[in-house]
């Protein structure tokens, strides 16, 4: 495995691209791919991404050789979407959120309360619904191939216990740059504070903000039992992740290459999704042993009832999706 922590590797890596639309992956001449994604190598992303790397260089007989970059050492996330957009970044392991900003239908999976579990959501993502939103990113010179995840989102903070909307009053409490979530903790009472994850550590550290939200693995391998002294295990979201690539590279290289890296995204999608579910009990376990204090049975329909606002200001902002979903789950 190829791991690097410095942007100036991959900013001075030039592609040598296969030109003819027509080629195979056995006549191509190799190519090498830069993976970022903004979390450490603990993290569900680094195992998604090491298992795609496993994959598509064993199933090209290495042509497509996979570089992978961690722990932000490219930029936050919508920088490598940015960065993927004009062929500076090949591809990535990126959190919906952000992806919403480009493609504002994606941020309906950010709704609150949505998926009921997570093989509901991998119902959803894994079939047409998800296929569809995946194919609108070519509108914004992106590619998507599959969703991994980062799975159900749960509160944190350093100042009280939570335990039902009340609690939450007045917390300055750090959210993803998505307009869903910063609505969903206002409703909630929250002070709700839009930032990159790599400035939340920061402010954490230096107690600027209260509180984040964020599954079980985040709130494991970036240890936020040292700041945060209170977890409630609200699972108000369900958050996908998504193996993105840059349209132009993705363009360059040959259908049934492109076919490879499709499959492997699916299938490193779906290891890490098994991967979480082994290691949550076995996090949860160890957070409470570092001195955390986890409310696993919160007043979720109290938090349900609260955020109804957020689906009368976006219910109808996704188009169709929302019904289709609700439809899919019944």
């Amino acid at each position: 495995m190829k791991t690097f922590a410095r942007s100036t590797l991959a900013l001075g890596i030039s592609l040598a691209l296969v030109s003819a639309a027509n080629a195979s992956v056995e006549d191509m001449d190799p190519v090498t791919l830069r993976l970022a994604h903004v979390v450490n190598e603990q993290d569900g992303f680094h195992i998604a991404a090491t298992k795609f790397e496993e994959l598509v260089e064993e199933r090209t007989d290495g042509k497509v050789d996979i570089e992978i970059y961690p722990n932000a050492s490219l930029g936050d996330e919508r920088t490598l979407l940015e960065g993927m957009q004009i062929g500076t970044v090949d591809m990535g392991v990126i959190t919906n959120g952000p992806v919403a900003n480009f493609v504002e239908e994606m941020a309906v999976f950010e709704l609150p309360f949505l998926f009921p579990s997570p093989e509901a959501a991998y119902e959803v993502l894994d079939g047409p619904i998800g296929q569809e939103l995946l194919d609108k990113l070519s509108e914004v010179n992106l590619k998507g191939l599959a969703y991994a995840e980062r799975g159900f989102r749960n509160l944190t903070n350093s100042e009280r216990p939570v335990n039902a909307p009340e609690d939450i009053d007045g917390l300055r409490i750090r959210v993803m740059e998505n307009p869903v979530y910063t609505d969903t903790f206002r409703a909630l009472g929250a002070n709700a504070i839009p930032m990159a994850w790599t400035e939340a550590l920061t402010a954490m550290q230096q107690g600027t903000i209260d509180g984040q939200e964020n599954p079980v693995n985040v709130i494991h391998s970036f240890n936020l039992d040292e700041t945060q002294t209170y977890m409630t295990l609200s699972r108000h979201t369900y958050a996908p992740a998504i193996f993105v690539m840059g349209a132009s590279v993705w363009n360059q290289l040959p259908e049934d290459a492109q076919a490879i890296l499709e499959e492997a995204a699916q299938e490193a999608a779906e290891y890490e999704r098994q991967v979480n579910a082994e290691m949550e009990a076995e996090q949860l376990a160890e957070l409470r042993e570092a001195g955390m204090q986890i409310n696993d049975s919160p007043d979720i329909e109290a938090f349900q009832n609260a955020v109804q606002s957020v689906y009368e200001e976006y219910g109808e902002q996704f188009g169709d999706y929302l019904p289709r979903i609700r439809e899919a789950l019944e």
